[in-house]
């Protein structure tokens, strides 16, 4: 305990799923967090619930406004996990233009804006950016083309992003975490589109060859790792975590 110890984080999509569990083990480890979330009354509870190590900002994050305005709010920040997403079920025969576009608008510009606003924040002290894909990000499937190619952009804008801050000598990380199918509110709501959630569950469990849907707690071991010092090796990298699925 304590490998965050005085470090200021903010994580976005953090009132629920892998965000709260985030926040969690970031207050755990001794960091000051903000968490940052469309759901106000959910990231507030929280907020309340971690102490006073935790506060909420209400954040849209496809809005460039709402980002300026939740960065301005916090005097400096050493760790950015741009954790919040949505996820389209559907084929590119199903997925509407709208559908499309609100999955980018979600998964991929809000992490754009969040690494771009987060590089101007903490490039003078450097610090560590971790970005959300999935490993879909790397693996296709049929049923999830807006999906797979959202996390696909968060995959290579992450490396972008890396390149760019060790170039410029900020002191800036920059990786991406690959989880497999983790039982969230998320995957609630992705079977919730399918008109056989059961056998979409089973397909879920029988693409990991561990046998299993991952744990919100298990993803939020590996932020920890990549938000501390000890990985200050590590940038622009696909942080597997998905039960083998992408062997």
């Amino acid at each position: 305990m304590g490998r965050l110890e005085g470090k200021r984080t903010f994580v976005t999509g953090g009132a629920s799923g892998l965000g709260e569990a985030i926040a969690r083990r970031f207050v755990a480890e001794g960091a000051e967090v903000v968490i940052a979330d469309v759901d106000e009354a959910a990231g507030k509870s929280l907020a309340v619930d971690l102490g006073p190590r935790a506060t909420f900002v209400r954040l849209d994050v496809s809005s460039e406004a709402a980002w300026q305005a939740a960065l301005d709010s916090c005097d400096t920040i050493n760790v950015l996990v741009n954790n919040a997403g949505i996820t389209t079920l559907g084929s590119i025969e199903e997925v509407t233009l709208d559908q499309f576009r609100h999955e980018f608008e979600v998964d991929v510009v809000g992490v754009f804006l969040g690494c771009k606003f987060g590089v101007a924040k903490m490039k003078a002290r450097g610090g560590a950016i971790i970005n959300m894909s999935s490993m879909t990000g790397v693996r296709a499937q049929a049923n999830l083309v807006a999906y797979n190619a959202a996390k696909a952009a968060v995959t290579h804008m992450t490396k972008s992003v890396a390149l760019h801050c060790a170039s410029q000598g900020y002191g800036i990380r920059c990786n991406s975490i690959h989880p497999g199918a983790i039982h969230t509110p998320i995957i609630d709501k992705v079977l919730a589109q399918s008109e056989d959630p059961d056998a979409l569950y089973a397909s879920f469990v029988a693409s990991h060859p561990l046998g299993r849907l991952g744990k919100p707690e298990e993803i939020a071991a590996l932020a920890v790792y990549l938000a501390t010092d000890e990985a200050e090796f590590a940038t622009g990298a696909e942080f597997r975590i998905d039960g083998g699925s992408t062997i």
